[in-house]
């Protein structure tokens, strides 16, 4: 298997177009052809061993269809697997990849698919004996004990000029969740009265 087409193969390819056609195509092509000009070079010269000892690496076992950009033949011979699609994030992750990467719909889905992948972990850890304390895992706390506040002024910080959405980005979704509980409990109590 060593089509000349993938980039996966140990021997080097041969450019489709002429050096002249890429350099007046794009601008600054070529511009590391001189070997004196790419301090990789030496290990480029031939007979020098790069210790590959095949000419296709062996390909990774595909436990379940992965995503793959459109843009890309085959996936890499080498991919990771630790965290696998799952739920409605894992929709969204799928769905992503039928656009481009070239297309900014493709990142939002991916960006957005982190997102609903956080709250359904969030939801996850409510159903266990542990489930995730706000207070202690957004570092608010270090705000008054490591001189968070203190750090603010006087300082040219990047994130000064957002500073006054964090408490709303990262409490306001914790606060709807208690009203949602509380709201469901008054329900459940006026529903056993009746």
């Amino acid at each position: 298997m060593t089509d000349t087409a993938t980039p996966y193969i140990a021997g080097k390819r041969t450019p489709q177009q002429s050096a002249e056609d890429l350099r007046a195509r794009i601008p600054g092509w070529g511009a590391d052809l001189d070997p004196a000009d790419r301090p990789s070079s030496p290990r480029e010269q031939p007979g020098i061993e790069t210790g590959a000892h095949w000419d296709f690496p062996e390909r990774q076992p595909e436990k379940w269809p992965r995503e793959r950009s459109v843009e890309h033949a085959m996936l890499p011979p080498v991919f990771g697997t630790s965290t696998p699609p799952a739920g409605v994030s894992g929709a969204i992750r799928k769905y992503a990849y039928k656009y481009s990467e070239g297309r900014a719909a493709h990142w939002l889905l991916l960006i957005a698919a982190d997102r609903v992948d956080a709250w359904e972990h969030h939801l996850k850890s409510l159903a266990t004996l542990r489930p995730d304390n706000p207070v202690t895992e957004t570092g608010v706390l270090s705000e008054f004990s490591a001189h968070g506040v203190r750090s603010r002024f006087g300082q040219k910080r990047a994130d000064l000029g957002h500073q006054w959405m964090d408490p709303v980005i990262v409490g306001a979704p914790w606060v709807l969740a208690a009203g949602g509980v509380v709201a469901a409990f008054r329900a459940l109590r006026r529903h056993r009265r009746v």
